[in-house]
């Protein structure tokens, strides 16, 4: 299935353009979860959410729909990731279980001044749990810096089914090779004179690409580091969000992939 959403929904902005006149703030997640069929959740970047909150927001949105987390920066933004482990407990038993089955990958985002260091990468990949709570994971490692366009970093993480976030007209280095049943796609390039943020070439151009990686290809215009290796893992969810460039337009550029991709 590709899912597409944008990141968060409270955003001063958004009111009275994407949400209705009126509408009060407490039903935008209702609201944006009646559109999307994903959302990426920020605040879990920034502090501990109460297990009052994630179950708050399972009830506001409709079955079928997934919410994907931002790891806590606690965990990542380190000068040594192999002591990352108690930081990541904290967060898997924070109440992230009581999204129940609306929970989805969960986005490690690594700072863009982080470096590759394999054996420590690889040891922090060890800690990321397969399954907590009787519930499966699916992780993913967003890596900001050109270091990680490194073949190892692609073979450990295939090795572990972890996906590596493909980063999309950005300034960020794209890695877009397949390394797990998933892809997760942030795209950046949303702009104020577009009026669904990105022409319409290019919005056909993501939604061609979301296609494909849902079959399980790896579309010949993405970046991948692993030239020559298998890319294909057969077909794959794929979380697309619109994320940052000129954010007032996120939402319309979201709505226009969803339409694309049916």
């Amino acid at each position: 299935m590709i899912r597409v959403g944008v990141g968060g929904w409270v955003f001063e902005p958004w009111r009275g353009t994407f949400y209705p006149e009126g509408l009060p703030q407490k039903r935008e997640l209702e609201h944006a979860g009646r559109i999307f069929t994903t959302l990426e959740i920020n605040g879990t970047y920034y502090g501990s959410q109460k297990p009052e909150s994630f179950r708050r927001w399972h009830d506001e949105v409709p079955e079928g729909f997934v919410f994907t987390l931002k790891a806590p920066r606690f965990a990542t933004n380190r000068k040594r990731l192999s002591e990352a482990g108690p930081s990541i407990t904290r967060f898997l038993d924070s109440g992230i279980l009581e999204l129940k089955d609306k929970l989805g990958p969960i986005n490690w985002q690594f700072l863009p001044t982080k470096r590759f260091e394999p054996d420590d990468f690889a040891a922090f990949l060890a800690l990321l749990p397969p399954e907590h709570g009787g519930r499966r994971l699916r992780h993913a490692v967003e890596l900001r810096h050109e270091s990680f366009r490194d073949p190892a970093l692609i073979a450990m993480t295939r090795e572990r089914g972890i996906a590596v976030v493909t980063a999309g007209d950005s300034e960020h280095p794209q890695i877009a090779d397949a390394t797990a049943d998933f892809a997760y796609v942030r795209i950046m390039g949303t702009r104020p004179e577009e009026p669904e943020g990105y022409p319409a070439a290019d919005l056909d151009r993501w939604a061609e690409r979301a296609r494909a990686l849902a079959g399980g290809d790896a579309p010949a215009d993405l970046d991948c580091v692993a030239a020559g290796t298998p890319q294909a893992t057969g077909p794959r969810d794929v979380f697309l969000f619109v994320i940052s460039g000129h954010k007032p337009a996120n939402p319309a550029a979201a709505q226009a992939l969803l339409r694309r991709v049916g």
